[in-house]
């Protein structure tokens, strides 16, 4: 039996467990990285391990996501990563040098390797042939520290591709149309790997926003086969060097084949407020648009910006569209302009933004009260635009432009004047602002610079055998981290200010949710299917530590965010049986009595008490022993010092 793509980077890569499906396994991590507004608490984390210098083949600190300064805080959080990537030996990407997907893709992403990243779409580089997953900062510190990085072995999805896209349907189209076929619940646990005749009609920054978009369907990864295109990206690179051939096994088996035929596509749109929510242009019909955003680690690339300066060339953007254009790294920017499509942008009419992650995570250009705004990112969830009534759809760089002259929602397919977007035989390269670290004799003398804003992050105790407390808040299903712990200009600046930030907790669905718990001392939530999707971010699970969370008992768990729960030493619980959700109503008295002693023993089920109703509830302890061993220890951190004693 043959191995599928992600099979063989894996094997590779194995340094603890099995390659059995549903088992613990831990990998050997060649590259990280980092964003600003998770690299703060991912570098405060490394150094309380202690660990002189990065023991990966590759780090890299990007500043990509909170670079509106409105106060000292933001730029003294990039004074520090800047300070600690200088003493650690990691690479620093300067703020304006671009969003650290579409960087790393383009400098320095290898076929084969593995990479974590603190950032939820760090599968872009599945789009080389990369294994590149999403993970919680605590994750990567210890990657970083040259540990292993523990998942559970994934099962292997198959998305056959067929046929050639028409004119003016693009990548995107595709991973809409998976995530119609999948929705965001359905990639939990699994690989996604793409593969067929139709893969070699897709350029790598087409991939790569189909591998970037995977991390809505709930996916530990997505990986394209690295070939003759992925050769010739690299070549136009100046990084021949690194390339690598790999392709899955003629006689490789999949636990699930899904085929589509990209012949038959059409350009569709994610309506709000969930990404899953797909229907076709023509479905949606013509609604009156209000702003439209082309940019995001999705839909940035060169290629992106070139199909859109073809297709605003000699056009003006429609009065009552506001129109903002990011791209997604210095590199794509510096070209733009050195071919004349900048010109085309802005003579249309173009706002043209910094190369950052910017209104994708809130940060700026949010829409007019219940304005419909159509961004090529890839998330509409509720409120993270900035504007709580904002209604957002997730559409392409054809829909987009298309849309932003006409005024409405428009199928760019009914548009004339098509050409093809021919990938560079050379791109520019100028690396000026990737700062290299100092020697290891230099780095002796480099000072850690550290602002008023940075705070310890909060630190937990060992696992107790008898836990009461209330369920401090109940919520629905998909609830996302954006729920939890909102993004934002408003609230970003204090990513690395854990005590400041929990007073934004859970704001959305109860806002006084902070305060209730502060009042309980110490409490439980309940939630619904899917909990905790979306972002990597661990301050999902950092704030409810700090403001006194033991456990949160759901339905499901999206796969970072559980992760992110035993890095924090919180008990993630599930129902055995969903129905017992009903039997608990917020501020009911629960009775986890007993907890650490069947974790202890390796029990696979609890029963709970509601003490408050009467009612016995059975729970699942759907853990491994490392996962079981770090709960009990308090946590990553405190298992990660008591496993180096």
């Amino acid at each position: 039996m043959g191995f599928t793509i992600a099979e063989k980077i894996i094997k590779a890569h194995l340094v603890e467990g099995k390659l059995e499906k549903g088992s613990d396994i831990g990998l050997r991590i060649d590259q990280t990285l980092t964003q600003d507004a998770t690299g703060t608490m991912a570098y405060l984390e490394f150094e309380a391990m202690g660990v002189d210098r990065v023991k990966t083949e590759r780090s890299v600190a990007y500043i990509d996501h909170n670079t509106l300064q409105t106060g000292f805080e933001n730029a003294d959080d990039h004074r520090f990563i800047g300070s600690i990537a200088k003493k650690h030996g990691i690479y620093f990407s300067r703020p304006g040098n671009g969003i650290c997907h579409q960087v790393h893709l383009e400098r320095f992403g290898i076929p084969g390797k593995t990479l974590i990243g603190s950032d939820s779409h760090t599968p872009t580089c599945g789009g080389i042939g990369m294994l590149a997953f999403g993970a919680g900062g605590m994750d990567v510190a210890v990657a970083m520290g040259g540990g292993a990085y523990h998942i559970t072995m994934p099962k292997m999805v198959r998305i056959n591709l067929t046929g050639k896209l028409r004119p003016y349907v693009s990548a995107k189209d595709v991973i809409l149309e998976v995530l119609r076929i999948m929705s965001v619940k359905g990639g939990v646990g699994k690989i996604v790997e793409y593969g067929g005749e139709g893969v070699k009609t897709l350029s790598v920054p087409e991939r790569a926003t189909i591998t970037n978009m995977g991390a809505e369907l709930g996916a530990s990864t997505s990986v394209f086969p690295s070939d003759e295109i992925t050769k010739q990206f690299m070549i136009a690179q100046n990084r021949g060097e690194d390339f690598v051939e790999i392709k899955a096994d003629e006689d490789a088996v999949y636990d699930e084949i899904i085929n589509i035929d990209l012949s038959t596509l059409e350009p569709a749109a994610a309506m709000p407020h969930m990404p899953d929510n797909v229907k076709s242009i023509k479905e949606i019909g013509e609604i009156k648009v209000d702003q439209v955003l082309i940019g995001s680690c999705t839909n940035s690339s060169l290629r992106d910006m070139l199909r859109v300066a073809q297709m605003l060339k000699g056009k003006t953007v429609h009065p009552d569209v506001s129109l903002g254009i990011a791209p997604g790294s210095k590199q794509v920017f510096n070209m733009l302009a050195q071919c004349g499509a900048l010109d085309d942008l802005i003579a249309a009419g173009a706002r043209i933004l910094e190369c950052a992650c910017g209104p994708c995570i809130g940060m700026g250009q949010s829409p007019n009260s219940k304005g419909v705004s159509l961004r090529t990112f890839n998330r509409n969830f509720e409120g993270r635009s900035g504007t709580a009534d904002g209604q957002i759809y997730l559409v392409s760089p054809e829909t987009a432009a298309a849309s932003a002259v006409n005024g409405y929602l428009t199928d760019p397919t009914e548009c004339d004047g098509y050409t093809e977007i021919k990938m560079p035989d050379k791109f520019y390269i100028n690396d000026n602002m990737i700062v290299a670290p100092a020697s290891v004799e230099d780095a002796k003398n480099v000072e850690i610079l550290r602002g008023p804003n940075i705070k310890p992050f909060p630190k937990s105790d060992v696992l107790v055998d008898d836990i009461t407390a209330p369920a401090v808040l109940k919520v629905e299903d998909n609830i996302t981290t954006d729920h939890i712990m909102p993004a934002g200009a408003k609230i970003l600046p204090y990513r690395s200010n854990i005590p400041y930030l929990s007073q934004f907790c859970f704001k959305q669905c109860d806002e006084n949710f902070a305060e209730n718990c502060k009042k309980a001392g110490k409490g439980i939530i309940i939630g619904g299917a899917n909990y905790g999707q979306g972002s990597s971010r661990e301050h999902a699970a950092l704030v409810p530590l700090y403001l006194g969370i033991k456990a949160v008992i759901t339905k499901s768990f999206a796969r970072i965010h559980v992760a992110n729960l035993i890095n924090a030493g919180i008990i993630p619980l599930t129902f055995k049986n969903e129905a017992d959700y009903d039997k608990i109503s917020c501020n009911d008295e629960l009775s986890l009595q007993g907890i650490k002693t069947a974790i202890e023993n390796g029990d696979t089920q609890f029963v709970m008490t509601n003490k408050t109703t009467g009612d016995s509830i059975t729970l699942n302890l759907d853990f491994a022993q490392r996962q079981r061993d770090m709960l009990i220890a308090g946590g990553l951190l405190n298992y990660t010092k008591l496993s180096s004693k």
